[in-house]
């Protein structure tokens, strides 16, 4: 198991230029926007606005903080906040952000469709989660700290690398603490 400190995250600028992104891993390591397999990276979105489009990419996103984002797509609109599900979509995808009341931080999970797949999964405390992954890798990220993952306490923006076949614990030590469970594995 790896511990990603959320002192070794990159920051750099978003694809579109609105805003900023938080990288907290990517693959293949130092992989730019145009030619990653997997990336997974939190952002603070502080006003309307379309999003990145990133061709042949699936992505998930989850509302860490604030109260909400609607998601405008084509023929749909889906409203996320932070007890929505993981929410998966097609990132090349023309979609705008429309914040429902004030900025939010979220979580972005994205892989290169045909070489990579990813499921996401908010687990919450107080509860101790059993976690596995039976092939690739399991990322576990610790928005607000508060968890201890096989006896590694992660604090605030800390993740956990695990490669598959692997099972985990991990336990919150505050109760309303959200721990992200991310499964990535190579296309079969």
């Amino acid at each position: 198991m790896r511990i990603i400190r959320a002192a070794e995250h990159r920051v750099m600028p978003w694809k579109n230029g609105g805003g900023t992104t938080t990288e907290i891993a990517v693959s293949p390591a130092g992989a730019s926007m145009e030619n990653f397999d997997w990336r997974v990276s939190m952002a603070h979105v502080g006003q309307d606005g379309p999003f990145s489009s990133f061709p042949g990419i699936d992505r998930t996103l989850s509302v860490l903080s604030g109260s909400g984002i609607r998601l405008a797509f084509d023929s749909e609109t889906v409203t996320l906040d932070r007890s929505s599900p993981p929410f998966f979509f097609a990132a090349d995808r023309a979609v705008d952000g429309l914040l429902t009341a004030g900025p939010i931080d979220d979580l972005n999970v994205m892989s290169r469709r045909g070489r990579w797949s990813h499921a996401v999964e908010r687990l919450a405390g107080p509860t101790e989660h059993r976690v596995a992954a039976e092939r690739g890798l399991l990322l576990l990220v610790a928005p607000e700290g508060g968890w201890s993952v096989d006896g590694e306490a992660l604090a605030a923006g800390d993740s956990a690398l695990v490669e598959g076949p692997a099972e985990i614990a991990c336990a919150a030590t505050a109760a309303v603490a959200a721990l992200y469970a991310i499964r990535l594995a190579p296309a079969a």
